[in-house]
């Protein structure tokens, strides 16, 4: 039986601020998920999640998916985006999903709109079904909204570098821009742990406090777009929402020692980012060493190519 591979891949996405749109000024919640999203800004990196995709025709249709080599049937995310191209076919099939995520999960590198957007692209190609870039990005956008991974990770993945979400929305609806850097910059990241996405989107406090301090944010980072403000407004973005914790300060303290043009909390995890030159890299990861276990210590070049099909194949 012919099966048919392709293969995509996304950056990870580091969120170093956002605020919550997923409401109409009266205080409505948006029924429409593709115009639901967030404002905010971060950075694309050369890590990321490549998805090999396998399609046969099959009597029922079944998705089975993998994450680094082990059975994931509860990713959900992935799961939605999958159906969703699947009832846009007339045949049923056996569809396989390997996800390889080059980065830890859970901890703000937006891994599960990376995992929605390679599935998109790989199984739309191997499924022959001739969507466009910004189609496939919808589908993705509204499987992570519908499953609470996330809110507007999706677009600034298919952009990358130092983006900025100016209005929120799914690809083709929500704005997107970029702080233009060069290229010989490169992201150092320390990871502590994971903060549940669901958590903070629950939390109607919380939510105000993110709101609140996410338009200002915004505004000040338009006002002089440069790298280093960005750094500087996303850190003290942290600070007063309160998701910064004193373990999370140090690593910012350290990675300011040793030479970094900024540093601010991944949103949402406890983990920090610096961004530094390509020379300065290994002694921002050294200084990290002290704090956090090295395997939890993360490299990577910014990505300027956004999530792409890399290959497909008939087997």
């Amino acid at each position: 039986m012919s099966r048919r591979v392709a293969k995509a891949f996304s950056p990870a996405g580091i969120s170093s601020f956002f605020e919550i749109c997923d409401k109409t000024p009266d205080g409505k919640t948006i029924t429409d998920l593709e115009q639901v999203g967030a404002r905010g800004g971060g950075f694309g990196i050369q890590k990321g999640v490549l998805t090999e995709v396998s399609v046969s025709v099959a009597k029922v249709n079944r998705v089975s998916i993998f994450i680094n080599g082990e059975p994931a049937p509860n990713t959900e995310t992935t799961k939605t985006v999958a159906q969703m191209l699947l009832d846009k076919v007339n045949t049923t099939q056996d569809v396989v999903i390997n996800h390889k995520v080059e980065v830890p999960i859970g901890a703000g590198f937006g891994s599960s709109a990376a995992g929605a957007l390679t599935t998109g692209l790989a199984l739309s190609d191997a499924l022959g079904l001739h969507l466009t870039y910004n189609q496939i990005g919808r589908i993705a956008h509204v499987a992570e909204v519908r499953c609470k991974t996330g809110l507007g990770t999706v677009g600034p993945l298919m952009l990358s570098g130092c983006v900025l979400t100016v209005e929120p929305g799914a690809p083709g609806i929500g704005v997107i821009d970029r702080i233009p850097i060069k290229g010989d910059y490169v992201v150092v990241a320390g990871v502590f742990g994971s903060t549940p996405t669901k958590q903070v989107l629950e939390s109607a406090e919380k939510r105000r406090e993110v709101n609140r301090c996410g338009t200002k944010t915004l505004e000040a980072i338009l006002a002089e777009p440069s790298l280093e403000n960005f750094l500087a407004c996303c850190l003290e973005f942290a600070e007063k929402t309160g998701f910064m914790t004193q373990r999370l300060r140090q690593l910012v303290k350290l990675a300011e020692k040793a030479g970094a043009v900024g540093a601010a909390q991944n949103m949402v995890g406890e983990a920090v980012h610096a961004v530094t030159l390509e020379e300065n890299a290994g002694n921002i990861a050294e200084a990290f060493k002290h704090v956090v276990p090295n395997e939890k210590i993360l490299v990577a070049k910014i990505d300027f190519q956004g999530a792409r099909l890399i290959g497909h194949e008939a087997v």
